[in-house]
């Protein structure tokens, strides 16, 4: 909305930004990131969705004076910037403690310690990427920073990753720089966590978890990873809990381990890899960053038919998923994620199913009643949510429209292609997991690495 205001203004089109008065802080970073730190903005006081009718009427009124001060002040349109850090300056020079603290103290570190980046360091990185340090790789919101090779070499000696990790580094802001992925959201109130899935012979040769404790921090590659790019959405795109509250997720949580491709178990059983269904070569290096917002319980299923373990697959990971699916609908775009153990994936493909065969079970057995999807989507705040509207404009396929009972199954999984499939964790014992992403923000990207291993 702030963004969109900033363009009415240069545009020479007055603008008032009504926002509540727990987003004023993010708003006023977004605010300062577009370069117009004035931008107008009248304050809803509290949380509209658990005030009354009568109370959100009288708020609104209040508002009115604001609104029209808003509209008739004059706005500096002028894009101003503070001025940052050059790439080869030295900040600060010290003890290790007094880095930590220094770091601390600006809002640099993610509140564990990091490894100082100094410039031999972050020049041992750049020896692994050829790349000028100055290249952009693209402008990260909502702090509007240039994402440059020179910044990601910076904070993956911060976070603890081994300089033969650039090129993933590399691909990782390469895929959260497209629009698709939306980073402008990436601090919305669910507080999703970006999840970034490794996939190729480059997962065994820099030494990735893959199998037991695929999902546990411990393992420096998965674990210093997945720490990168939280840093990174921190101090570059700017999404920082108060203070400097980019990041308005509300109960948020943080796992900051890359999920890793067991690329011979899915080869043994005649499965494509996760690289291959996003569209690369089997020989690729593949890197995705997708959004997780939940996840399942552990999914323990047993058997000898494939049926056995993809029908408790549909209920546990579709009940993960049923809650929160009419954001899928509403936005016609939405991409969970199942990671199979090795144990059950070599089952279900013996019996002759292959990931699509999976998918499609999925897609056509997992449904909610279709009363449950608009009662959910109307606590969230969309009120005017109807998948019979949705059906109509062609978002959603007709079946959604149905016959208007209220009590009608509606698929969970609006289409079968959205579901990704990764195999992966312990090959010893029969447990699959489900990850829930949040609708179009942190749509799945995918990026081939710049080398063949």
């Amino acid at each position: 909305m702030l963004r969109a205001a900033a363009i009415a203004e240069r545009a020479g089109v007055p603008s008032v930004s009504i926002v509540t008065t727990p987003f004023r802080e993010q708003a006023a970073v977004v605010a300062k990131g577009v370069g117009m730190p004035a931008l107008p903005i009248a304050e809803y006081p509290g949380v509209p969705m658990t005030d009354g009718p009568e109370t959100v009427r009288a708020k609104v009124e209040r508002l009115i004076d604001a609104i029209v001060d808003g509209l008739a002040r004059p706005v500096e349109t002028a894009l101003t910037r503070a001025v940052e850090p050059a790439a080869r300056d030295v900040v600060f020079r010290g003890t290790l403690d007094q880095v930590q603290e220094f770091f601390y103290a600006r809002l640099w570190t993610d509140g564990l310690p990091v490894i100082p980046p100094t410039i031999p360091r972050v020049e041992r990185f750049l020896e692994f990427a050829d790349r000028s340090p100055a290249e952009v790789i693209g402008t990260l919101s909502p702090e509007n920073r240039a994402a440059t090779v020179w910044s990601i070499a910076v904070n993956g000696v911060m976070a603890g990753c081994r300089p033969e990790y650039m090129p993933l580094l590399i691909a990782v802001v390469e895929a959260i720089a497209e629009p698709e992925f939306r980073v402008q959201d990436a601090g919305s109130t669910p507080g999703w966590e970006p999840l970034i899935i490794v996939s190729g012979a480059v997962a065994k040769a820099l030494d990735f978890n893959r199998g037991q404790g695929v999902m546990r921090v411990g393992r420096q590659a998965n674990t210093s990873l997945g720490r990168f790019l939280r840093l990174y959405l921190r101090n570059v795109a700017g999404l920082r809990i108060p203070p400097g509250a980019g990041d308005k997720g509300s109960i948020a949580a943080t796992f900051n381990v890359a999920l890793a491709e067991d690329e011979d178990a899915a080869a043994e059983i005649g499965w494509t890899t996760f690289g291959q269904d996003q569209g690369f070569a089997k020989d690729d290096g593949v890197v995705t960053v997708q959004s997780v917002v939940s996840s399942s319980p552990p999914i323990y299923t047993a058997g000898t038919r494939a049926l056995d373990h993809v029908q408790v697959l549909a209920d546990v990971f579709g009940r993960a998923c049923a809650y929160w699916s009419f954001t899928g609908m509403k936005y016609a775009r939405w991409q969970p994620l199942l990671v199979i153990g090795p144990s059950i994936a070599r089952v279900i493909a013996a019996d002759g199913w292959t990931k699509d065969d999976v998918r499609a079970y999925l897609h056509e057995n997992v449904t909610i009643p279709a009363r449950e999807v608009e009662r959910y989507a109307w606590h969230l705040g969309s009120t005017a949510f109807s998948l019979k509207a949705l059906a109509e404009s062609g978002a959603l396929p007709p079946e959604y429209a149905g016959s208007g009972d209220p009590d009608r199954p509606v698929r969970v999984f609006p289409r079968a292609a959205w579901i990704g499939i990764v195999v992966a964790g312990d090959p010893g014992r029969n447990q699959s997991k489900g990850y829930v992403n949040n609708h179009i923000q942190g749509g799945r990207v995918s990026k081939r690495l710049a080398l063949r291993l």
